[in-house]
């Protein structure tokens, strides 16, 4: 045997018998929506959803099939796409920053609740924002819109072809923002969406909305009511986010496994655990604020996927509490338990969709195309 071949097969013993030896993360347990300490909700027949004019908490499940508005239908018709790009150079609000590769954190030693990230560093990125305009939209009038992350988001797209043909939400424009790239701490995507404070919502604003204006030829109402966000994981708690720290701004979130956990990098002490702090601090401790949420988990979602063994990492045990708080402030907000469901699980969100944009919509006036205020 050649020394070449030799050391090559050596590195791959040696590297199999690691990676072998290297513990799989293990799949979360389904949990009982019925568990001690979670929210009493209503079973719903198997492929029911909840009703879009319902307060309250549900359990749906555990079969999920794609609800009728999720599919194109002749004589209905389609938005147009217009995808604008951004450069982070041309940010003065996020000029870039990712992790090395391969790289994570380590737990501070004083702060069982904290991570230090050091591998993080000043990074370009490029995003695309993808605008849906709706056939029914009439130039010049100003639209009512949803922002989205982790754009972009065509199941959005087709949900609103068939409600806003059916008279069921606004005619709207959608904004499907892609995130800056990466994921969690020290990354642009963490910095973005895991951030507590009215960042990205000001980013969105400034940077964001006049590029979509322009671009789209469109215009995007100023009122509250007529601004709703949405996501899902990060993306989920970065839409109630940018409404809590921005109800100015927006009144309607809808979110898909909200990553309502602590996940924030940098730390900030005035919210030192994160996401965790809305239903640990901020929404049981402030008066509520005129925002309408629509929130779904999976029985089957995220729990503990890191080092981190501080107790706020179970995103069931996290949306659950936030339904718990959000009942006891008066909130108008929806909690849909789905059975046999993983973390922002695509099959449900395609039976779920139309229902929650429904639901996220109520109260606002639908109007004639073109009429919108």
């Amino acid at each position: 045997m050649s020394r070449l071949l030799f050391i090559s097969c050596f590195f791959t013993l040696i590297t199999g018998t690691a990676m072998a030896q290297r513990p799989a993360r293990p799949a979360p347990p389904a949990r009982d929506p019925h568990a001690p300490g979670y929210v009493e909700a209503k079973e719903l027949p198997d492929g029911a959803n909840a009703p879009a004019n319902a307060d309250g908490n549900f359990i749906l499940g555990p079969t999920h099939n794609p609800a009728p508005e999720m599919a194109a239908k002749e004589g209905v018709p389609q938005g147009e796409v217009v995808t604008i790009t951004m450069e982070s150079a041309d940010s003065k609000i996020y000029p870039g920053i990712a992790r090395e590769a391969d790289t994570f954190g380590t737990l501070d030693p004083t702060d069982p609740a904290k991570l230090v990230v050091t591998t993080s560093h000043p990074a370009p990125y490029t995003r695309r924002v993808t605008v849906y305009v709706p056939k029914q939209y009439v130039p010049g009038s100003a639209a009512p819109f949803i922002v989205g992350a982790d754009g972009p988001d065509r199941l959005l797209f087709a949900a609103l072809d068939s409600l806003i043909a059916g008279h069921r939400v606004p005619v709207m424009i959608a904004i499907s923002i892609s995130n800056g790239s990466g994921d969690a701490q020290g990354s642009q995507r963490g910095l973005e969406y895991d951030t507590m404070s009215g960042l990205y919502a000001e980013f969105v604003e400034k940077e964001v909305l006049p590029r979509v204006e322009k671009e789209a030829k469109v215009k995007l109402t100023k009122d509250p009511e007529g601004r709703a966000t949405m996501g899902g994981s990060s993306g989920g708690s970065c839409a109630l986010i940018m409404a809590w720290y921005h109800p100015e701004l927006y009144h309607r979130v809808l979110t898909y496994s909200g990553t309502y956990v602590n996940q924030q990098w940098p730390s900030n002490p005035q919210t030192p655990h994160g996401a965790w702090e809305f239903h640990e601090h901020l929404i049981p401790n402030s008066p509520a604020k005129p925002l309408r949420i629509w929130m779904e988990v999976g029985d089957k979602d995220l729990l503990n996927p890191n080092i981190m063994r501080d107790d706020m990492h179970d995103w069931v045990l996290a949306n659950e509490r936030m339904a718990k708080v959000l009942a006891a402030k008066g909130y108008h907000y929806q909690f849909v338990f789905v059975r046999n469901a993983g973390h922002t699980d695509r099959a449900v969100k395609q039976q779920t969709l139309p229902e929650a944009l429904e639901y996220v919509w109520q109260g606002y006036p639908i109007g004639k195309p073109g009429n919108s205020r």
